[in-house]
């Protein structure tokens, strides 16, 4: 664990997966970490413990996205773990999972999807941008579900698409102020929590066969390219969406 460097961070759904690796990472690097959980509390806490036994500092705040008053509660438990100080990085993991085919989705399944996907993290934005310090982070997950085709994950990859768009147009918007706003987009990643998906025969080889790089991803392969765009390496890059996927599906292998 590096040294602490004054940084605080809001990592949403960081109980588990890909949020839990993210939150160790920066915490790794030295923020002080806000663990955001909806109804993972054990899980909350346990990032939180392993934070704090590699030497790093971080505290849990609550809420459960979709619902009313969704994002004052964050943003209540948020400033209360701040204690007076800003936020200098935003990350936007929290995801509801997808839903369909369009034959199957529902109005109450879709709105719930958008509800968590796309209209907490861009109020969560609105709410944080006056704890946000000039120079700040936002980091907001996508999918590789923008740029291909699959049918069971239709209604999914259109909220994903939509925060592609709020990225690119709050590059812009933020720019005076020297805040970055980018977007992360993993591929099939094998966490503890989705272990058992990856197990169904013939589906891990399948898509080990169409990515470029061989395997499956890692939690930590997403955290690392979220630490560099939060890192000041990234001080250049702004409004872009970061394919990490290891390369799925971007055509005929050799």
């Amino acid at each position: 664990m590096g040294e602490r460097d004054g940084r605080t961070a809001l990592v949403t759904g960081a109980s588990r997966g890909i949020g839990r690796a993210i939150a160790e990472r920066l915490a790794a690097d030295g923020a002080d970490v806000a663990v955001h959980y909806g109804g993972g509390a054990e899980g909350a806490e346990e990032t939180v413990s392993r934070i704090t036994a590699a030497g790093g500092r971080a505290f849990a705040v609550h809420a459960e996205l979709g619902t009313a008053g969704d994002v004052d509660t964050l943003i209540t438990g948020l400033e209360r773990g701040l204690a007076g100080r800003p936020l200098d990085i935003l990350v936007n993991n929290a995801a509801a999972p997808p839903g369909g085919p369009i034959e199957t989705d529902t109005p109450e399944a879709f709105d719930r999807l958008f509800a968590v996907n796309v209209r907490a993290p861009y109020f969560l934005i609105q709410r944080a941008l006056p704890l946000l310090r000039d120079g700040g982070r936002i980091i907001t997950l996508s999918s590789v579900a923008t740029r291909m085709a699959n049918p069971g994950q239709t209604s999914f990859a259109m909220g994903k698409g939509a925060l592609e768009t709020m990225t690119l147009t709050l590059a812009s918007a933020l720019g005076a102020r020297g805040i970055t706003v980018n977007a992360v987009a993993p591929g099939a990643t094998r966490t503890d929590a989705n272990a058992a998906f990856f197990e169904a025969p013939g589906l891990r080889e399948f898509i080990e066969a169409g990515t470029a790089l061989g395997r499956l991803g890692r939690a930590e392969d997403v955290a690392d390219a979220v630490a560099f765009l939060a890192s000041d390496a990234g001080r250049w890059i702004t409004g872009q969406t970061l394919d990490a996927s290891g390369g799925v599906h971007l055509g005929l292998r050799a």
